[in-house]
């Protein structure tokens, strides 16, 4: 764990409006072990560690990382990316949408140098992927958001439902917006195929070994006509 992770940790606890005690006791500890750890005189161990990090509803990347995943945020993008990147139906595959939501992070963190969702990549073989991703999709589905056409070849058509298109996307600002509006247009066409062979070859996927994060940070030494 890096040395200042429990800031990140006391400020979910502040956010939340818990109190110190309140956690302790989720995790199995006294308040004043909790209180060191806080002020950063102790360390958790693994186990506590993953205790917390459940507690949250964050994984240990995460809380390592100081990132905070905005699951309503990377749903929201789901939303703006199938509503500017899909073929004519308005349908994007599966793997596609995946690789669009990857690029719409990584180009913002290249221009801004901070995440669009605050989602963790992890290397996986079909590509970056957050852990979140097929959480994001099943929770769309249930409440109705979206329709996923599943094809008998196993292949999955993801678009929106016509009852969701008049849903304004508030957590994305106009920055954000014309930003993923860019990169769908640019892969509008392409194949699924394509997308995946240029995010393999990008030096955040290439430099990372299977199943590992993939620091955001890598991007920022790409060249700039292959962030997107």
């Amino acid at each position: 764990m890096t040395k200042d992770y429990y800031k990140f940790i006391k400020e979910l606890r502040l956010k939340k409006r818990l109190s110190q005690a309140e956690v302790a006791e989720k995790i199995g500890i006294s308040r004043s072990s909790y209180i060191a750890f806080e002020q950063g005189k102790r360390d958790l161990s693994l186990a506590e560690a993953s205790k917390i990090a459940d507690f949250f509803g964050i994984s240990l990347e995460e809380m390592e990382s100081g990132l905070e995943p905005n699951l309503e945020k990377y749903k929201e993008m789901i939303l703006a990316c199938l509503r500017s990147g899909g073929a004519s139906d308005g349908k994007i595959p599966k793997t596609k949408l995946a690789k669009l939501l990857y690029l719409a992070d990584f180009a913002w963190f290249y221009e801004k140098l901070s995440s669009m969702s605050g989602m963790q990549y992890r290397r996986l073989p079909y590509g970056p992927v957050p852990d979140i991703y097929f959480r994001a999709l099943d929770e769309l589905e249930n409440s109705g958001k979206i329709v996923v056409d599943r094809k008998k070849d196993g292949l999955l058509l993801i678009k929106e439902s016509e009852s969701n298109k008049k849903q304004v996307l508030s957590s994305l600002n106009s920055e954000e917006k014309q930003l993923i509006k860019a990169i769908n247009k640019n892969w509008l066409n392409k194949k699924t195929e394509e997308i995946v062979n240029f995010t393999h070859n990008q030096m955040p996927y290439f430099l990372c070994r299977d199943d590992e994060i993939i620091p955001y940070e890598l991007i920022t030494q790409e060249n700039p006509d292959n962030v997107y």
